[in-house]
């Protein structure tokens, strides 16, 4: 029997077991803080497989003052970075296979047909927060490492299996495992892409705008500056800065995404009582980095379209809005289309799925961006769920996707890492 074959029919005959796996680690509520019980399910299978574990809390002085480095969390105790190494027998490529264990908070759960975290399946599909964002990935690379150990399959190559924290606010997690010294000559991160494959993913960062006004009574408006208004003026030129940056991009693999590099206003604060005019406002957002761009440039061109507001309007030109960026910071990531790792899963992909690999450029950010901009290591992100559901109520998971995710992995893992006959 073929070795593909092998993996094939393992994977087949522990679809119940890998539902009951998968069940269990959604059960686990691994919110921001809550990371634990989720990562001990993690590491205990990571052990019954005989891979060679590190256990770590993040957040010593190297990560915090890495300049990727963007979190708010002040405390990372008793919430573990988990790696795993299925070390090879040499002479072949590795791999690292990225999964985070972090998952939002469930929001209102009266707006669940289910409890957020009960793990309920019904016509074929699993429920609960974090199933498609993304532990259902998660799961499938650790069905993909088990079905080659258990099948008897030697690799040349090592397999870094890691499973980080803080993937959702920044990606500290993955940075840390960078500066750990966790590099390969390619990564996998099975992120929710309706099992396309994304070369490439946008960036992002948060912004925070405060505008100054005047207060005065309501009944006399006229004698104060109304922050809010003034904020407007600078949201609708935000928004034709939107118009202007995504016009300038012509890359084939955004032709479905309507908005290939979003700015989005997120959050407004102003005023305190009805019948005063605001002397404050602070608007909260984010921008979108195209896979080509840096960082610090798209922060120039949003830090000068706001000064261009303020030549139009008088108030502002004496009263300049402060800008800062704050939170939630994503890299970008570019990888060649020629590039073999895309090679190497889209052949895996067509050998199970009997079909071409859709290649898209993704929509929203990932720790690709860690990986191949500090870690120097090419990343290609492909995993089951749709991106509609991630973030969602009612957040679920097709398990047959799991289980074709898990099988293309371990074909490409075998094909990248290569199969060791003695």
């Amino acid at each position: 029997m073929s070795d593909e074959l092998k993996i094939k029919d393992w994977l087949y005959e522990h679809q119940s077991k890998g539902t009951r796996f998968l069940q269990r680690l959604v059960q686990e509520n691994s919110t921001r803080g809550q990371e634990s019980g989720a990562q001990a399910i993690i590491i205990e299978k990571c052990r019954k497989l005989g891979l060679n574990l590190d256990i770590w809390e993040i957040g010593d002085e190297d990560l915090i003052n890495h300049p990727a480095y963007c979190s708010d969390r002040k405390d990372y105790s008793g919430n573990p970075n988990v790696v795993a190494v299925l070390k090879g027998k040499g002479e072949g490529k590795s791999l690292i296979l990225n999964g985070h264990i972090d998952v939002v908070p469930e929001g209102d759960e009266n707006d669940w047909l289910h409890d957020p975290f009960s793990g309920h399946i019904e016509n074929g599909k699993l429920f609960g927060r974090g199933t498609t964002d993304m532990k259902g990935g998660t799961v499938a690379l650790l069905l993909a490492i088990e079905a080659i150990v258990s099948s008897g399959i030697k690799l040349k190559g090592d397999v870094i299996f890691q499973s980080v924290i803080e993937e959702e606010s920044g990606g500290a997690g993955t940075l840390a495992a960078v500066l750990r010294g966790y590099k390969a000559d390619g990564a996998i991160i099975p992120e929710p892409t309706n099992m396309k494959i994304f070369p490439k993913q946008q960036g992002s960062m948060w912004f925070r705008i405060t505008v100054k006004g005047r207060s005065a009574h309501g009944g006399t408006r006229y004698e104060g500056v109304n922050a809010i208004e003034k904020g407007i003026m600078i949201i609708r030129q935000l928004q034709e800065l939107e118009s202007v940056r995504n016009a300038r991009i012509d890359d084939p693999l955004y032709d479905n995404i309507p908005i290939p590099v979003p700015l989005n206003i997120g959050k407004i604060q102003s005023g305190q009582w009805p019948s005063s005019v605001p002397d404050i406002a602070v608007i909260e957002g984010r921008i979108g980095v195209a896979p080509h761009e840096q960082m610090k440039d798209v922060e120039k061109e949003l830090e000068d379209c706001v000064k261009e507001v303020c030549k139009l309007d008088e108030w502002l030109s004496n009263h300049h809005p402060t800008i800062e960026w704050f939170g939630g910071r994503w890299q970008p990531g570019n990888l060649d289309l020629d590039h073999p790792l895309i090679a190497s899963v889209s052949s895996s992909f067509e050998k199970v799925k009997n079909e071409k690999a859709v290649i898209e450029a993704s929509p929203w950010g990932t720790d690709g961006g860690i990986l191949s901009n500090v870690g120097n290591t090419p990343a290609v992100i492909i995993g089951p769920g749709v991106t509609a559901s991630a973030h969602d109520v009612n957040e679920y998971i097709h398990l047959n996707e799991v289980f074709d995710t898990a099988e293309i992995i371990a074909l490409t893992i075998m094909n990248w890492c290569e199969v060791y006959k003695e």
